[in-house]
C-alpha cells in the first residue's frame, strides 16, 4: 500500500491505496466521486475523462500514484459553488446534449477542456475536441449545440439547424 495525496476539485486528500489502483477507481471507489464514468477499461470511449493539472486524460488508464501532488478535477468539480450546474453542464441540459447521459461526464470534461484553448469554437472544432469520448445515443448533434452554447454561441448553434 501507498499513500497517495492530490487535490481533488479543490480540495487536499490523501488516500492509503495499491500501486496498481487506477485514477478513476481512486476517485470512484475511494473517494465516491462516481460521476467519473468506467466505460471501457480500454481509453476508448471516454467516459472517464478528467482534467489533471488542467489537461484532460482518461482516467481508466492512469495510475492514481502517477498523479500524486497533482490538481484533480472531475465533473463533480465543474459545479457552480452553490452547487448549481455550471454553464457547460446547464448547457448539455438546455440543448439536451444527453440522452442515457453515460457518456456526459466525460463530454462535459473534453469540451471544458477545449473551450480553456478556444473559446470560441467552431462546429468543426468542437466535433474534433470531442475525438476520443463515445456517445451512442444522441448523434452528436446536440452535444455540439450545447458547447457552441456555452462558449456564448447559441444564435450560432440555431441557425446552424
Amino acid at each position: 500500500m501507498t499513500k497517495v495525496s492530490m487535490t481533488v476539485n479543490g480540495k487536499a486528500v490523501s488516500r492509503e491505496t495499491e500501486g496498481r489502483t487506477l485514477l478513476v477507481q481512486f476517485l470512484r471507489d475511494g473517494m465516491g466521486l462516481t460521476g467519473t464514468h468506467v466505460g471501457c477499461d480500454t481509453s476508448q470511449c471516454g467516459a472517464c475523462v478528467v482534467h489533471v493539472d488542467g489537461v484532460p486524460v482518461k482516467s481508466c488508464t492512469v495510475f492514481a500514484a502517477d498523479v500524486a501532488g497533482g490538481h484533480v478535477t472531475t465533473i463533480e468539480g465543474m459545479a457552480n459553488a452553490d452547487g448549481t450546474m455550471g454553464r457547460l453542464q446547464q448547457a448539455f441540459q438546455d440543448c439536451h446534449g444527453l440522452q442515457c447521459g453515460f457518456c456526459t461526464p466525460g463530454m462535459v470534461m473534453s469540451a471544458a477542456a477545449l473551450l480553456a484553448v478556444n473559446p470560441t469554437p467552431t462546429e468543426a472544432e468542437i466535433r474534433a475536441g470531442l475525438e476520443g469520448n463515445i456517445c451512442r445515443c444522441t448523434g452528436y448533434h446536440n452535444i455540439v449545440r450545447a458547447v457552441m452554447q456555452a462558449s456564448g454561441q447559441a444564435s450560432a448553434a440555431v441557425a446552424a439547424e
